[in-house]
């Protein structure tokens, strides 16, 4: 089972194996989990990601997802998702391809997206002292949740930052709501996030951390109009 992009031609699901692209597909540090890659195809450089479960029930199946129809499949969400959110002018990676090969119950996933040049993760960043940034770290977020999106895994290594640009990605089990302002949910979020801030961003000290952290809560709860396109 295939969805694909109209944008991207030609791909078949031999794209979804990294053995296909021999020296071209570059294991993902930051985040990956072993299961994401960097590859370089003749449509541009993508990102190549398996899915897999983590905690306990790795252990058992890695990879196996019990199967209920093809669009309950999480490399199909996550795709329509990062589809939608792309095409409202979100800071989200272009989605470039997602399959799911069918065992009895049982799936496997991927997905493939569009690699965004130059982007490095959140605890990379260079700057992560200047309390500017961090702002429009939280400025962002707050686009994302005015627009109903539910991160359920926002932490520092699903921020990329480009130049002034922030964006967010790995969006899988993510999902739009229709409320937002002062949810249960959004304040879900900014929690996972800064317990990832507090283990992952190693550079700032522990008396910067609460800091910037508050730079970043008050870039997020700037009033609707000052918001605007960023």
């Amino acid at each position: 089972m295939l969805v694909v992009n109209p944008a991207y031609k030609a791909i078949t699901e031999a794209w979804f194996d990294p053995a296909r692209w021999g020296d071209r597909a570059q294991p993902v540090s930051a985040g990956g989990r072993g299961s994401a890659w960097f590859v370089g195809t003749d449509q541009g450089d993508m990102v190549l990601r398996h899915y897999r479960r983590g905690g306990l029930v790795a252990r058992v199946s890695e990879r196996n997802y019990v199967y209920t129809g093809w669009r309950n499949t999480r490399s199909y969400r996550e795709f329509q998702l990062l589809r939608e959110l792309h095409d409202q002018g979100l800071p989200v990676p272009e989605p470039v391809a997602a399959c799911a090969n069918r065992r009895w119950m049982w799936y496997h996933a991927a997905i493939l997206i569009r690699r965004i040049p130059g982007a490095v993760p959140f605890p990379e960043v260079g700057n992560l002292h200047d309390e500017a940034l961090w702002a429009k770290v939280g400025k962002t977020i707050r686009r994302f949740h005015n627009a109903g999106l539910d991160h359920v895994d926002l932490n520092c290594d699903n921020i990329l930052l480009k130049g002034g640009d922030v964006y967010l990605i790995d969006l899988d089990r993510c999902r739009l709501r229709g409320e937002s302002g002062g949810s249960r949910w959004e304040k879900g979020n900014l929690d996972r996030l800064w317990r990832s801030v507090e283990k992952r961003i190693r550079p700032v000290t522990e008396r910067q951390t609460p800091i910037l952290w508050d730079c970043l809560l008050a870039g997020y709860y700037r009033p609707l109009e000052s918001i605007g396109a960023s």
